[in-house]
């Protein structure tokens, strides 16, 4: 998952954008709101971290000029403001949720992975497709019960694969939600990370959980239990 970081204190931002790449999380960081703009219509964000308090063009002006924009991807504000009613003007603006600061950073990740399953449609963390068992949380996989030993981009693939279950998602989509911006758009990286997951999740060949559209992309293809 890409996730755009706007914050304007150079120690937190560059904090931020640490432990969300620790997280396994793919994020860019704008220090002003005109920079998120800029990085908004350049890239495609599954959600955004948003502080208020920005010089120039404020956080809530960022929000409310994302969302004419027609950009629906989550946002979640980030506030020194303890006032109430600044918490009702950024989520009437457009915002999702927020979070004051200070905060933990267990507690800033919890509502980032809440955020991205309301997207998806998962109310649980736990999400079963098939024998398959992704815990959004732990970040783990389990096949017919037993873990699954995967690198964080073979996850991060995978995750994005089931959030979007049924799409066809292609390798540059793929390359843009999921790796840093000077990831290598021209390997044939992707194409190694599902081969990995398809001998992983399906060893023995039969349950075929990620179909390849030839000329799209990758669909996922299992249909979730319950």
């Amino acid at each position: 998952m890409r996730i755009l970081i706007v914050e304007d204190e150079p120690r937190l931002g560059e904090q931020l954008l640490a432990q969300l790449q620790a997280a396994q999380y793919a994020a860019d960081l704008a220090p002003d709101g005109r920079e998120a703009l800029y990085l908004a219509a350049e890239w495609q964000y599954d959600l955004a971290i948003i502080d208020l308090g920005l010089p120039d063009l404020s956080g809530m002006e960022v929000i409310r000029q994302l969302r004419e924009k027609k950009l629906e991807f989550p946002i979640l504000i980030l506030t020194a403001r303890s006032d109430w009613q600044d918490k009702v003007e950024g989520l009437e603006a457009g915002a999702d949720d927020y979070l004051t600061k200070p905060f933990h950073e267990q507690e800033l990740l919890a509502r980032l992975n809440a955020l991205l399953r309301r997207v998806a449609g998962h109310a649980s963390p736990l999400l079963q497709y098939g024998p398959i068992e992704l815990d959004t949380t732990a970040k783990q996989v389990r096949l017919s019960g037993d873990p699954v030993e995967l690198t964080a981009y073979e996850y991060s693939t995978l995750e994005y694969l089931i959030h979007n279950a049924g799409k066809v998602i292609s390798k540059t989509r793929l390359t843009e939600h999921l790796y840093d911006q000077d990831f290598d758009r021209d390997s044939n990286v992707i194409e190694v990370f599902v081969t990995r997951l398809r001998k992983k999740l399906d060893p023995a060949g039969t349950l075929k959980p990620i179909a390849t559209e030839r000329g799209r992309g990758y669909r996922f293809v299992l249909e979730r239990n319950g």
